[in-house]
């Protein structure tokens, strides 16, 4: 076993320095230097990558030539240094998207930094001058960061972002502009044990108890966010969708777009509202009343459906004058009746239990109390069963514009939101929030707001996740090393896979 220094001539016609191991005869490549195109460069490089391997990274005391268009310096020559090293490529790919969605003139530039600090490593504001300095930016102070976010609420920098975004996704919808927008929340909770005025034990996602906020995201087709909203902890999800859209259309002053939101969002209210905002809306609907509605259906063919089959009625939403008739759109898929039928069984399975006195009585669905006795509850096992596969959606656009299956297909999309959400979770970590203030609530969530859009715009353009891009051009740096006085820049070599990446971005810039 050895480590040794490799050049090696890149396709660019540079020289690559690299350090690598021989080990029972196969070549392993244990780090990329850089790559240079002077002799004087290339010789830096390869002291740096001696001295690495003898363990010391300082002091150098190769004599590299000096270039000839500047004067020798009079004292004696200290040989190569190295003054600095940065993830330059990384910063420049996240620097031009956040530029290329139009987020560059808004805010300043310490938000910016802790919007890409985000992307590369998600964690404390604090500890963000910690990611910068490592990427080689130069950090603002803490206090600096403190002042940003509280300009970010006092100026309402996120309006800004919104109309940016909002313009950017419209563009690239081309000459028709948006036509569809998706509608999901999500919870984010605090590990604290006091609830405030917006901190509040709700209906949580994660199935906790804590604090939490509910957090409402509006998105294009692609998953793109277009508004972020932030809601009491408590408050139920059917009353946040019209905040959210009547904010959006005030913002852009739209109104032909189509709405699509899950079940979570379907109430009488809530539909009249959207329509009489001027939008139209694909809703997902509880199948509760699909034996009444497919009544013909099931006299004439029973639970017996095609594998993508829709069908279609007209139901009565709302009471009094409010009642409005709605389009609703069931949908049949054999994949979706498996997994249905899996949960079914595993449902009555505990439900016997409980009859059997084997397990406690809870809330177990299908559990009935026959006296002081529990059982099963048969007529409604039977009646689940009909609708196994069965999935409804409520619209008020008519079926001349669009057909059962075009309209499954729009509310198919909708995972695209949830992609986001999932992204702004993991990828982003928009949780554990280091805030209980409001006003440093919101002003985390516009920073995650704008890292996720661009994540999810890198993700577009190169078909990867914006995780795997940091990882892969994070360990690129770009070395300065000073040469008797001079300095030297090291670009990090880049191999087919990389610059295909760089090249898909590229091409993108002008979007």
């Amino acid at each position: 076993m050895g480590l040794f220094v490799r050049k090696v001539k890149t396709a660019s016609g540079a020289t690559a320095v690299q350090i690598a191991e021989k080990r029972r005869g196969v070549r392993t490549i244990i780090e990329h230097l850089g790559s240079a195109h002077t002799e004087a460069e290339v010789a830096a490089l390869v002291q740096v990558a001696k001295d690495r391997i003898a363990g010391d990274q300082q002091q150098l005391d190769l004599q590299i030539p000096v270039p000839t268009d500047k004067p020798a310096p009079s004292a004696a020559p200290a040989g190569p240094v190295v003054t600095g090293s940065s993830s330059k490529l990384l910063w420049d790919v996240l620097e031009q998207a956040y530029s290329r969605i139009g987020f560059e003139g808004i805010g300043n530039e310490t938000f910016k930094q802790l919007v890409l600090a985000r992307l590369v490593d998600p964690t404390s504001k604090a500890d963000t001058i910690r990611v910068l300095e490592e990427i080689g930016a130069q950090p603002p102070s803490l206090r600096t960061i403190w002042r940003t976010l509280a300009a970010c609420i006092e100026q309402d920098w996120r309006d800004g972002f919104c109309r940016a975004a909002y313009a950017f996704a419209a563009a690239k919808a081309g000459p028709t502009g948006l036509s569809v927008v998706l509608y999901d929340v999500t919870t984010l909770y605090f590990e604290a044990t006091d609830e405030d005025e917006l901190r509040k034990v709700g209906m949580s996602k994660e199935r906790r108890v804590d604090p939490q906020i509910v957090v409402g995201l509006l998105v294009d087709s692609a998953g793109f966010p277009l508004e972020i909203h932030c809601f009491e902890g408590n408050k139920a999800e059917t009353l946040t969708l019209i905040p959210v859209l009547k904010s959006f259309q005030g913002r852009h002053g739209t109104r032909d777009l189509v709405v699509v939101a899950d079940a979570g969002m379907l109430s009488a209210a809530n539909l009249n509202a959207l329509e009489d905002a001027g939008f139209s809306f694909i809703v997902g609907s509880r199948i509760t009343k699909a034996p009444y509605d497919l009544a013909a259906h099931f006299e004439r063919h029973g639970n017996h459906f095609t594998d993508g089959q829709t069908l279609e009625s007209v139901r009565s939403m709302g009471t009094g004058a409010k009642a409005r008739d709605r389009r609703v759109v069931y949908h049949y898929s054999f994949k979706r009746e498996k997994r249905d039928n899996y949960t079914l069984n595993k449902q009555i399975e505990k439900a016997e239990k409980v009859a059997n006195g084997q397990r406690p009585l809870k809330r177990d669905r299908f559990v009935k109390l026959a006296g002081k006795k529990p059982g099963v509850d048969w007529t409604l096992v039977e009646r689940a069963r009909q609708l196994l596969g069965l999935k409804g959606y409520v619209s008020n656009i008519g079926p001349e514009i669009l057909d059962g299956p075009a309209v499954v297909a729009a509310y198919h999309s909708l995972w695209q939101v949830e992609k986001s959400f999932r992204m702004a979770k993991s990828d982003i970590r928009a949780r554990p929030m280091f805030h209980h203030q409001r006003d440093s609530i919101e002003a985390h969530l516009t920073v995650v707001f704008c890292a996720l859009a661009v994540a999810r715009h890198l993700q577009d353009v190169t078909g990867i996740s914006i995780k795997k891009l940091v990882q892969t051009l994070r360990p690129l740096r770009t070395v300065t090393i000073d040469v008797n006085g001079h300095d030297l820049t090291a670009a990090p070599a880049i191999d087919a896979d990389i610059q295909k990446i760089l090249d898909m971005v590229s091409a993108h810039a002008g979007h």
